[in-house]
């Protein structure tokens, strides 16, 4: 990372301890949230989002959350959100703190591989339908059926007329799954040319996060304006009342983040839900009962 700009290297740190910053959020305990949120309150007026405060408001929304799974379990609710965008734009890190302290049976993600030869002869809706949700789930999809107003169309992958069909179905599919009791929220992460770059390069530059590139990602760079056009006709003919598109911009991740989080909430009104009180029953004992030693060689050498 030689003959770096100063700002350059100020938002190469930035980005490595966001790094940090999404492990610290997976290993923060309890007990330190209480000294978080102590420590974590920010002076009124301030423009840049402070760390303590991210992770203030960030729990704060992961509670609301838990209470939203507790009631769209308890009132057999079936919620469907898309997350839609260029390559690099958020959508993995908006998922992974939306579902991080949920429970899996109940909140999963679906991110579906490119179409294998049979799916590409199915109706283009097929392989998705057996991931929607029963009552009591809230499914994520990271990518959708969008994939084919965008990816498929700017590569060429689809001919124009499954494009123009696609664009025909996609409302009708939706108005479908809405009349059926499904919760359906649609969220495009918007970045800038200059953003989706200097991610790039940070991809490319660390050896962590080069797993992420691939061929299309870098293609997708050439075809920057293709893949807007796209985006600006998408968003134009599938933008119904019945299944609007909320745009999250997203240049500022932390920020994009909890404003995702946040409209999501809003999106679903719930309450909170009657729950069992739980009493630990005593330990049962019998006095004829030896534990087997384990043997040394079993163990898993504790290097630290």
């Amino acid at each position: 990372m030689a003959n770096r700009t100063d700002d350059e290297l100020s938002r190469i740190k930035e980005e490595i301890s966001d790094s940090f910053d999404e492990e610290l959020e997976l290993q923060m305990e309890e007990d330190r949230l209480d000294e978080l949120v102590a420590e974590g309150m920010s002076p009124s007026g301030e423009k840049t989002l402070d760390r303590k405060v991210y992770f203030r408001e960030l729990f704060r929304l992961q509670h609301e959350l838990v209470r939203l799974q507790d009631w769209v379990q308890h009132k057999k609710l079936k919620v469907v959100v898309l997350f839609e965008g260029r390559d690099s734009a958020g959508k993995g890190g908006a998922i992974k703190r939306v579902t991080q302290r949920l429970n899996p049976r109940v909140c999963r993600t679906v991110a579906l591989p490119a179409p294998t030869e049979r799916e590409r002869g199915q109706w283009y809706f097929q392989r998705y339908v057996p991931h929607l949700p029963t009552g009591g789930e809230m499914v994520l999809f990271d990518r959708s059926w969008y994939n084919r107003a965008g990816v498929e169309r700017v590569m060429g992958f689809c001919t124009p007329d499954e494009l123009e069909e696609f664009f025909r179905s996609v409302p009708e599919f939706e108005h479908m799954l809405v009349r059926s009791g499904i919760v359906l929220l649609k969220y495009w992460f918007s970045i800038t040319d200059e953003e989706q770059e200097f991610r790039f390069r940070m991809r490319i530059e660390d050896p962590l996060k080069q797993w992420k590139l691939s061929p299309m990602d870098l293609e997708s760079r050439v075809h920057w304006e293709d893949y807007t056009k796209a985006k600006e006709e998408m968003l134009e003919r599938t933008h119904t009342d019945v299944a609007p598109w909320w745009v999250v911009q997203a240049v500022d991740k932390k920020r994009a983040r909890l404003n995702c989080i946040a409209h999501l909430l809003a999106q679903i009104p719930y309450e909170d839900v009657p729950k069992p009180e739980f009493e630990l029953p005593e330990r049962i004992r019998h006095a004829d009962y030896s534990r087997t030693p384990v043997p040394a060689e079993m163990y898993v050498p504790e290097v630290y």
